[in-house]
């Protein structure tokens, strides 16, 4: 196995789905994994609880120790949430224009729920010419929430019974899990093994994909859309880092831009500004769905995941503003998020770790399966635990439901003095590391097609 930029890193991770003859390997059921004497919380109180006191615990554990250069510079460099922090200078700029600064009043009164008109249309105009649409979309097919873990979350809720599950290929982001549960009681059902005797009513694609920065082609994409339309699937699309594809040669393509859907009432794309424009803080998230019945429902539980009129005001004039966004903000920051994962990438190569990377997205999934002596989730978590106290923070594989322990995913989207920071640090507590040496193998010399699950 090769280390470095690497499109054919053997592993249990990097398979592709066969949809014709689909097996799940798991239902992800929250419930069973904890307990709490939380006697004051519902079963649903003790549930949210639950994710907040372990499954966020290293995003938690950063915010009380966050690296500040002049204020705390021996807190804590967070390589492990998926956020583009290189570009705020030219977001500052474009953000406090005048243009930004509008007020009316009907931006100050209840909105129509699925978001301004105004809204909706600069919207539909956007993606009809980012995603490279045949026809022009349509702003009454759109709705307009705080994020897409709103949308994850309300799209679950109106598509499916409590109990049911969504489909998903692994390894995945993670925080869906939380997503989908926490409102609707939708649990995920991963591909591969045996089935849980649970329902299944839709599959999710990311796309680019996250953690392995993978695009599906059009062929592929037809694929999986004509398998759910065969099984009657509705199909979330997660296109939330469509614009973040640095390597021009990928060729990536929305699935907006195909001539046909196979089942287009069965088929929801969401996207935001939270990664390609570096605004996760900002909370704007859209659907574009042509079922009418899902925007409204959709649209029903907006009244608690809206967002400002003044926000509104200024989203419709960023998107609107395509000279901006193509002839300043696109190229800057596709140079510099290539340029930053360049220099990750070479720091890897130089401590010999084997990793996948793709071209798109801000993150590297990295194989340190060779500091694992048993190959166990738990040295794994012990792993995790070594980066955090040494004060730099990484995602592990387990958060990803990746089957094979030991891999890590690595965000390289940050300023070059906290990268070099936090690969000095990663470099401190892996050469603390006693090393496996593996015995080759059948499964280290086969060549595994590019396309994960």
């Amino acid at each position: 196995m090769d280390s470095g930029y690497d499109d054919s890193l053997p592993g249990e991770c990097l398979r592709k789905p066969d949809w014709k003859q689909l097996k799940l390997y798991g239902v992800g059921d929250p419930v069973a994994m904890f307990s709490s004497d939380s006697s004051c919380l519902s079963s649903r109180g003790r549930v949210s609880k639950w994710f907040w006191d372990s499954a966020e615990e290293g995003y938690r554990t950063y915010h009380m120790d966050e690296y500040d250069e002049d204020k705390n510079p021996s807190g804590i460099i967070n390589l492990g949430t998926s956020e583009n922090k290189l570009c705020f200078d030219l977001l500052s700029r474009r953000l406090t224009q005048n243009d930004m600064l509008h007020v009316e009043p009907s931006l100050l009164q209840y909105p129509d729920w699925r978001g301004h008109l105004f809204l909706r249309e600069e919207v539909a105009k956007f993606l009809s010419f980012y995603c490279k649409s045949p026809a022009p979309l349509k702003p009454e097919n759109v709705v307009v929430l705080n994020g897409c873990a709103s949308l994850f979350s309300a799209l679950a809720t109106v598509l499916c019974e409590a109990g049911e599950a969504l489909l998903i290929p692994t390894p995945y982001y993670g925080a869906i899990t939380q997503h989908v549960y926490l409102y609707g009681n939708v649990r995920l059902a991963y591909v591969y093994l045996e089935s849980e005797g649970v329902k299944v009513k839709g599959l999710i694609l990311i796309n680019p994909q996250n953690p392995l920065g993978d695009i599906y082609s059009p062929e592929e994409l037809q694929e999986f859309l004509g398998f759910a339309m065969r099984h009657q699937l509705h199909v979330i699309m997660d296109e939330v880092y469509m614009l973040s594809v640095f390597e021009e040669s990928l060729g990536y393509r929305s699935v907006l831009s195909l001539e046909r859907l196979p089942d287009p009432q069965r088929t929801h794309v969401m996207w935001a500004t939270s990664k390609d424009f570096g605004m996760s803080g900002l909370r704007f998230g859209i659907l574009y769905t042509e079922n009418q019945h899902v925007a409204t429902a959709v649209a029903s539980l907006c009244r608690y995941h809206g967002l400002s009129g003044l926000v509104q005001h200024q989203m419709a004039q960023l998107l609107r503003d395509h000279d901006w966004i193509s002839q300043v903000y696109l190229p800057e920051n596709h140079a510099r998020l290539k340029a930053a994962h360049t220099y990750v990438s070479e720091e890897l190569r130089a401590l010999g770790i084997p990793f996948v990377s793709r071209g798109a997205g801000f993150f590297i999934w990295v194989d340190l399966r060779k500091f694992l002596p048993r190959g166990t989730f738990e040295e794994e978590g012990l792993l995790w635990r070594q980066f955090l106290d040494n004060k730099v923070l990484l995602s592990c594989g387990k958060t990803f439901e990746c089957k094979e322990p030991g891999w890590f995913r690595v965000v390289f989207s940050d300023k070059e003095n906290r990268l070099r920071l936090g690969m000095q640090r990663v470099r401190q507590v892996l050469e603390r590391q006693p090393q496996v040496v593996e015995e080759a193998s059948p499964c280290h010399t086969q060549e595994p097609s590019t396309q994960p699950i």
